[in-house]
């Protein structure tokens, strides 16, 4: 096992029955409240409640046991999205897309690359080796959940293309369909959803493509049929929905910082000694948990990924 990376064979996840059932019981103990009150998570105080203190500088092993204790049920990841697309209502997105066609759905990889392509899902699927790996998500509005993704580094996509020594970055893109996204109708921000990042965070065997969770096809509103995931960055770097991927001598623009860039940087490496500018982000509420609990640097990977900004100054890395 790849401890660094954090995969894990599906018999090592929890079970989804099993998981709720310990929920339930865990509910009726007392110890978890209603679903309701679990999901008031967004730009609250951090000094609302006390920091619930989480174990630091674990092993390998401990790491996933930890993590794999700790899985968000997965009622709460498929009713609680961010998907701008379809709402800005969190809990009204997997209504929203419920009928969202991911089916056939193709990525066009090209830019700074010797061997462009276009890949059909069915071809990333049966070309690419998935795996199960348990990660942190830490939302820059001071949420998170631990999910069990179903997916493969994007290094090796990138590594199909062949990037030319010119490429320094991967942009990339999300789908705008106004047929099937009711959100796009919203004028305020600049569509399509385009995300960024620096070829070497690319590489780093944490970055992954996803297309499931909890050894399931990824739902809409969770961005499929395929979307990113960078477990050391906020979560709006892990753009959902991918229909483009571009190898760019240039640094991207990005969705977020765009509209604000004095709060959503291009990096966005989840840095508890930097704040947002309207909430702290020393402390972060899990779902599913009723107390805050501190914020780790680099959200736990600081051993993975922290020499990428050796020499960086870190007001930059926002």
């Amino acid at each position: 096992m790849d401890t660094k990376s954090i995969p894990l064979h599906p018999s090592e996840v929890t079970p989804k029955d099993q998981y709720l059932s310990r929920r339930d019981f865990l509910k009726q103990a007392g110890i978890v409240t209603a679903g309701a009150a679990l999901l008031a998570a967004c730009g609250t105080s951090a000094d609302e409640t006390p920091v619930t203190p989480v174990p630091q500088n674990l092993s390998a092993d401990q790491e996933t046991s930890s993590l794999f204790k700790e899985l968000t049920a997965e009622e709460s990841i498929l009713s609680y999205n961010n998907y701008y697309e379809f709402s800005t209502d969190k809990e009204r997105v997997a209504k929203l897309s419920k009928d969202f066609q991911s089916s056939p759905w193709t990525i066009e990889v090209g830019g700074l690359v010797n061997n462009p392509q276009n890949f059909s899902i069915e071809e990333i699927l049966g070309n690419f080796s998935i795996e199960e790996r348990i990660y942190r998500m830490r939302c820059v509005e001071a949420w998170s959940m631990v999910i069990p993704w179903n997916g493969f580094p994007l290094a090796e996509l990138l590594k199909a293309v062949d990037p030319t020594p010119d490429a320094k970055f991967v942009r990339f893109e999300t789908l705008a369909d106004p047929d099937q996204m009711p959100g796009l109708s919203n004028g305020l921000y600049p569509w399509p959803y385009q995300e960024g990042l620096r070829l070497d965070e690319a590489l780093n065997d944490l970055t992954i493509l996803s297309t499931g969770l909890y050894g399931e096809t990824l739902a809409s509103q969770n961005g499929a049929p395929i979307r990113l995931v960078v477990p050391w960055k906020y979560g709006f770097k892990s753009i959902k929905s991918i229909v483009k991927i571009e190898l760019t001598a240039e640094q991207p623009s990005t969705f977020w910082e765009d509209i604000a860039p004095k709060e959503y940087g291009f990096y966005a490496n989840v840095n508890p000694e930097i704040d947002h500018p309207r909430w702290s982000q020393a402390s972060e509420r899990r779902i599913g948990e009723l107390q805050r609990r501190d914020t780790l640097p680099f959200n736990g990977y600081a051993e993975e990924v922290a020499h990428l900004y050796e020499g960086m100054d870190p007001a930059t890395l926002y």
